[in-house]
Order: C-alpha cells, then sequence, then structure tokens
C-alpha cells in the first residue's frame, strides 16, 4: 500500500530579531530598525521590513545599511533573548508534531501529515499555529503547505510578512513552472549565470532541458534539479537531524598579518572544542576528524584549509595546535592582510564504525 502524500509545513518568523526588538521596545515600532552593531566591521543580522525598502538586508555590512537608511535605528543583537523566543515558538510547534525540524532560531519545517491534535487540514494546523504564534509571543510568522519540504519553503516566501500559502498537488506545476530558476535552493549567482547561458532563466525552461541533458551537464546536481523543476523532493522532515559542521569565527578590528593570528586561532579552537564536547555529550555516537581553519584576506578573499586526521582531537589544546599547523598552507603573500578567522570541525563518523575500522588495520591486534 502506497504511503498517503505527506502534508509539510514551513513556518519562518517574520524579520524575527527585528521584530522582538521592536515588540520590546515601543519606540521601534513603524521605524527603521537594524540589528547590528555600528562600525566597519559589522555586518546586519536582520533588518525590519521598514528598513527592508531602503534596501537593508541581512550580512551586508553595516556602513552599508547606514548609507542606505542613515534614519535606522541600530540595535545591538542579544541572542539570548530570541533563543529565549525560539523555544517558546518551538513549543507551539510540539503541541502539534514531534515531526519538527529546525533550520534556525527562526524557521522549522513540520510534518502534519499525523498530527497530535485533530485537525481538518494542514492549512488549519499552519493557521492555528501563526494564530498561537501571535497570541503567546505577540509576534507574525507567515507559512507554506506543500507536499514537500521544497515547496512548503517556497510557499511561505509567498506572502510576507504575516501570510499563508498553500501549493496543492494539483496547483504545482501553476505556481512552480513561471517562477526564476533563482528560486530554486541551491541556484546562486554562479548557477544562475551559467543557466543563462544555456538560454534556461524560468523552471519550465529548466524542466525542458530534461533529466540527462542536466545531469551531464552537472553530474548529480543536475539530476536533483530535474527533480526539483517537477516539484519532487523525497527528504523527509528529520527532527534529529545530525550535526555536520561545529565552528566559531570572528571579524577583527583590524586587518592583520597571518603571523599575528595564532593567539585567535586557539581562542576559536577552544571554543569551537567546547562545542563539540556538548555534541559528544549529547550524541556519543559520532565524532570529527576534519579540523578547518577559515580565512578572509582585506580583499574579502575566501581561504580554508583542511586536513582530516586519523585520530580525532581529544582536546582544546591538540584542536588549536592543528589548526594553527594549517596557517603553514596558506600560500599568499606576507603582506597579505586578514578581517577574519575561523576554526571548524567536520567529517563526523560513527564512532563505533571508525574504532572497528581502526582495529582492523591496526598490526597490534592482528593475531
Amino acid at each position: 500500500m502506497n504511503a498517503p502524500p505527506r502534508k509539510i509545513v514551513h513556518v519562518d518568523m517574520d524579520a524575527f530579531y527585528a521584530s522582538v526588538e521592536q515588540r520590546d521596545d515601543p519606540s521601534l515600532r513603524g521605524r527603521p530598525v537594524v540589528v547590528a552593531w555600528r562600525g566597519a566591521r559589522s555586518v546586519v543580522c536582520a533588518a525590519s521590513y521598514e528598513a527592508r525598502r531602503f534596501g537593508v538586508r541581512s550580512a551586508m555590512p553595516a556602513v552599508t545599511a547606514e548609507r542606505l537608511c542613515p534614519q535606522a535605528a541600530f540595535v545591538p543583537p542579544d541572542f539570548s533573548r530570541y533563543k529565549a523566543v525560539s523555544r517558546q515558538v518551538h513549543g507551539i510547534f510540539a503541541r502539534y508534531t514531534d515531526l519538527i525540524e529546525p533550520l534556525s532560531l527562526d524557521e522549522a519545517y513540520l510534518d502534519l501529515t499525523a498530527p497530535k491534535l485533530p485537525l481538518p487540514s494542514a492549512t488549519a494546523g499552519a493557521e492555528a499555529i501563526r494564530a498561537a504564534i501571535r497570541e503567546e509571543t505577540g509576534l507574525t510568522a507567515s507559512a507554506g503547505v506543500a507536499p514537500n519540504k521544497f515547496l512548503a519553503k517556497l510557499a511561505s516566501d509567498w506572502n510576507k510578512p504575516d501570510g499563508l500559502f498553500v501549493i496543492r498537488p494539483s496547483r504545482i506545476d501553476e505556481v512552480l513552472l513561471p517562477l526564476p530558476v533563482d528560486r530554486i535552493p541551491g541556484v546562486g549567482k554562479v548557477m544562475t549565470a551559467r543557466l543563462a547561458a544555456l538560454g534556461v532563466e524560468t523552471v519550465a525552461q529548466l524542466r525542458a532541458l530534461g533529466a540527462q541533458r542536466l545531469e551531464s551537464l552537472f553530474g548529480r546536481w543536475g539530476r536533483r534539479l530535474h527533480e526539483l523543476s517537477h516539484g519532487i523532493d523525497e527528504h523527509p522532515v528529520e527532527p534529529d537531524r545530525p550535526t555536520l559542521q561545529i565552528s566559531r569565527e570572528d571579524t577583527l578590528e583590524t586587518d592583520l598579518p597571518l603571523l599575528e593570528l595564532e593567539p585567535l586561532v586557539r581562542q576559536l579552537a577552544a571554543r569551537t572544542f567546547a562545542d563539540y564536547r556538548r555534541e559528544r555529550q549529547r550524541d556519543a555516537s559520532r565524532i570529527a576528524r576534519t579540523i578547518t581553519l577559515k580565512l578572509k584576506t582585506s580583499a574579502f578573499r575566501i581561504l580554508t584549509r583542511s586536513l582530516t586526521f586519523a585520530e580525532p582531537p581529544t582536546s582544546a589544546e591538540a584542536l588549536a595546535d592543528a589548526a594553527w599547523a594549517l596557517h603553514a598552507r596558506v600560500a599568499l603573500p606576507d603582506a597579505t592582510r586578514y578581517r577574519l578567522v575561523g576554526v571548524g570541525l567536520s567529517g563526523f563518523v560513527d564512532a563505533d564504525a571508525w574504532s572497528a575500522q581502526q582495529r582492523l588495520f591496526d598490526p597490534d591486534e592482528a593475531e
């Protein structure tokens, strides 16, 4: 017997950080608000819809935001407050389903195929969730309802802010085919340009290329593009999605040469290892074996240097030593200055399988 079609809801809080600030400070309501520290090194964490009308966007330099909207109120971020509100919102989600896949503090996928509460439809569930968020937090959320995660995320952007959009199976082609290809997740500026060179600007034109042509051009990603052009996404909502990477990074107040970065690399390694230790307490079955040093030059060029070890790091000091050793593989002129440094752990593997493999190839264990 075939499984029933999934009923997926994507909930996205509207201008989350900025909306929390406006809620908690009445003097900010109706005004353009930029959540960011002031200064040449700062970037925008969030912008209210009033600020977005001036072109202010998340991740742009704060100085650019200030130039675009000099009348904006700049508010330093308070992540402890945002996390508290996020927990409150996720508590609302949990009344309706246990199948919740958080993407960030302000958005998540929910599977309402078999909800915990009696609901006439997933659309009714999304409406009830949005109403509860408004009543209990004083904030608004937008939601998309669809047969899969890809389409639900598309739908949640449709009527922002404070909107709801439903893509029923019978309407997938009507909604999807006219869209520009850059609405597909993973199709960024470079891929958009490559597709445009092929005469592909819409999802309909992408679909017309066919699976074989797309796969010949882009490999497995081409196959995935073909599936998405048909609205196909079989990925389930994963409540306990495994961690793929743990990292910490920091932007410097003053650009520095490479050899002056060691103290910061070691500080970041210590913080990364503390995060890793907490992750291991949560799930001891997985270990990280790849260490990455990330650098951004004063010209905004990003470099990463990685190394996968036979033995995973067992202390903050070991991680710091390994991360700093990677600086020797940065083959840029000594005069190069750096504005950002990061240290990360990735390459997670199953601890038991890795241990068994090590014993298999350890001559001391051989008979």
